[in-house]
């Protein structure tokens, strides 16, 4: 059976057996938050537990590494939505420890592409596109610094909503210890 028969069969269950019921929620989040973090697969269940969230609480954006690299890019509009129309007030970045964009190399990376499939006249097309697909490809060396730069971008997005607080924290993705390297309070207090 292949994997989508196998969720599909599931689903079927699931909601034949009512077991929808327990995550029952409304759109807006519980604690007016929203977070931004990785894709880890680590952090799938680990990080509302580690933070004391159950569904409904809050908005979660998972991206490559939680690092926010354009302005006005998906993740930022998704940001401003749940700030603006969702009725979150707050903005939690969280980063790990032990991520894999810090390790990702952009040249390694275009090399997978091609031993995927995608031809040299696609990849030299976005090159004369104006398109760096190594630097756009690449990770970042420092997991502080990745997520306080992505506090930094969204803290001053001239859209962001004056007041708003923005926090960064790094979690361990074995053991859920947070390590709040951001207090967003302290930053809207000090202006």
């Amino acid at each position: 059976m292949s994997q989508i028969s196998e969720i599909m069969e599931y689903n079927r269950q699931f909601v034949e057996e009512k077991e929808y019921e327990k995550y029952l929620t409304g759109k807006f989040p519980d604690k007016k938050m929203v977070i931004i973090t990785c894709m880890d697969t680590r952090l799938v269940e680990l990080l509302p537990k580690a933070m004391n969230l159950k569904n409904g609480d809050v908005k979660i954006i998972k991206i490559a590494g939680g690092i926010v690299s354009h302005p006005f890019g998906s993740v930022m509009r998704s940001i401003l939505v749940a700030l603006y129309e969702l009725k979150a007030d707050e903005v939690i970045v969280v980063g790990h420890l032990d991520c894999g964009m810090a390790a990702l190399d952009g040249e390694h990376m275009i090399q997978e592409i091609r031993n995927r499939g995608i031809s040299e006249e696609v990849l030299s097309t976005l090159e004369h596109s104006g398109i760096d697909l190594n630097s756009w490809l690449r990770g970042f060396k420092d997991i502080k610094a990745g997520v306080t730069g992505t506090v930094g971008l969204i803290k001053n997005h001239p859209l962001l909503p004056s007041g708003v607080p923005v926090h960064g924290m790094i979690i361990d993705p074995n053991t859920g210890a947070l390590d709040l390297i951001i207090n967003g309070y302290e930053q809207a207090q000090s202006k």
